[in-house]
């Protein structure tokens, strides 16, 4: 009884649709059998809710009328790439990776001749190589990702590869440390949850004013604002030092991050003047001084008294030694007293010493910049181990490389520092700000607190 009623009332609604468009039957059939069901078969609204909502999830069945061709391709999903993905490996080449992906060595040879494709055979483990085929297997996409910011995408167009650099930009967030040294600066700075790059620069900076093998004492402190990026959501890692104070023995030193008109950038004091001394009080980073700069010391070798006038530093065969300012090698060679050696002329007054050495990576003549790598430790020459002896001379006459009172490199002109002033101000009052914010936020015994101060 149900189904013959059913029957009559869909041939009503037939007969009064038949003036309608194709199209407009198919979407009333369709609306009028969904309502019928309801009619017949009532529901609570709780069902009734969810009936409706599946009925929107599920395509119009179009198994009654054929819709035109027109209409059907527009609604047809669009064509897509099939994708392989190859992450490069210590031992990879192109051509091995192309394989992997079942892609001949003439694929390899199409892309590569192409605009920028040469790029593809500097590719470093970690990368990402994504490749795009076609319903024919033809690569028709290949996307090269470099890292999480920069990729590249060769793409098929007309027979040939065209290819296009993607640079995506970081979210920056300022974000504030602080920490107190209780043996040494690394790990005070890993207490602080700070990676080593980050402990390392904050030691750079300071280098000219803090000694950090002698100078550290227990209650010296730190406090720092770096950038983190972000990358929707996802930390990319550090960035620069923002601005930083590190206070030793009683004295707090600042220093904030400016690049000047020239495009140069580095480190200042809120007056202007470079954090940077004209000369690295050491030239290595890893050592201990396993010889002080004496005028009456016994030689180990010769057994006599004879004057030490340099600073011996023990460090492992290979360490790295770099030039202590800017200069000129006015020596690089080799004696039977010195082993292999590099002099460095730094204007009219001062030359530096470098003895010793495993080997040397600098010519005479050459121009060299300040914390250049010149050579690495060895024990070449009158030596008992390896060791740097470093020489800092004055005019012609030796002095400790210790204590000696280091020239000041170029201050912000008084042309720039109006400008200098106006783009370092906010960072030294954020710095400020947080380190005040730290002073009443609660923290366990020992602890060390920091957190985000600001995003750009």
């Amino acid at each position: 009884m149900v189904l013959n009623k059913m029957r009559r009332i869909e041939r009503s609604i037939r007969s009064a649709l038949k003036d309608f468009p194709r199209r407009h039957v198919i979407l009333a059939s369709a609306v009028s059998v969904c309502l019928l069901g309801l009619t017949l078969y009532p529901v609570s609204d709780a069902a009734a809710n969810r009936q409706v909502a599946e009925s929107v999830a599920i395509p119009l069945d179009t198994s009654l009328e054929t819709i035109d061709q027109h209409d059907a391709s527009h609604e047809a999903p669009e064509s897509s790439l099939t994708w392989r993905e190859q992450k490069v490996t210590s031992g990879d080449s192109l051509s091995t990776l192309f394989s992997r992906a079942s892609f001949s060595p003439k694929d390899v040879h199409r892309i590569t001749s192409s605009k920028d494709g040469k790029l593809l055979l500097d590719i470093y483990p970690g990368e990402i190589l994504r490749f795009g085929s076609n319903s024919n297997g033809e690569l028709e996409e290949l996307q090269y990702i470099q890292s999480k910011l920069v990729s590249r995408v060769y793409t098929l167009k007309d027979g040939k590869y065209q290819s296009k650099e993607q640079v995506q930009v970081p979210d920056t967030l300022l974000t504030y440390r602080e920490g107190v040294i209780e043996d040494s600066l690394y790990m005070s700075g890993l207490k602080a949850n700070l990676p080593d790059k980050l402990i390392m620069a904050l030691a750079e900076i300071f280098a000219w004013d803090v000694d950090f093998v002698f100078d550290i004492r227990q209650g010296d402190s730190f406090s720092m604002l770096f950038e983190e990026h972000y990358l929707s959501g996802e930390k990319l890692g550090v960035g620069n030092i923002v601005a930083a104070t590190f206070t030793n023995r009683g004295k707090t030193y600042q220093a904030v991050r400016y690049t000047n008109k020239q495009g140069q950038t580095d480190y200042y004091t809120p007056d202007g003047l470079s954090m940077r001394k004209a000369f690295l009080r050491t030239p290595l980073d890893i050592f201990r001084i396993s010889s002080e700069f004496n005028l009456k010391r016994k030689h180990p070798i010769h057994k006599m008294i004879k004057a030490h006038r340099g600073i011996d530093f023990a460090a492992p065969r290979g360490t790295p030694v770099y030039a202590s300012g800017d200069g000129k090698v006015i020596g690089s060679g080799y004696s039977a007293a010195n082993g292999n050696y590099v002099f460095i002329q730094h204007g009219q007054a001062y030359v530096t010493k470098y003895l010793h050495l495993n080997s040397k990576k600098v010519t005479r003549g050459q121009t060299v910049r300040q914390r250049q790598l010149i050579g690495t430790v060895g024990a070449t020459g009158y030596a008992t181990g390896p060791h740097l002896h470093y020489e800092f001379l004055v005019n012609g006459v030796h002095r400790n490389p210790r204590t000696v009172q280091l020239p000041q490199a170029n201050p912000i002109s008084k042309a720039e520092l109006a400008a200098f002033q106006s783009a370092t101000n906010l960072a030294l009052t954020q710095l400020a700000q947080a380190a005040s914010t730290s002073k009443f936020a609660s923290s366990s015994p020992g602890a060390l607190r920091g957190g985000p101060a600001s995003a750009n």
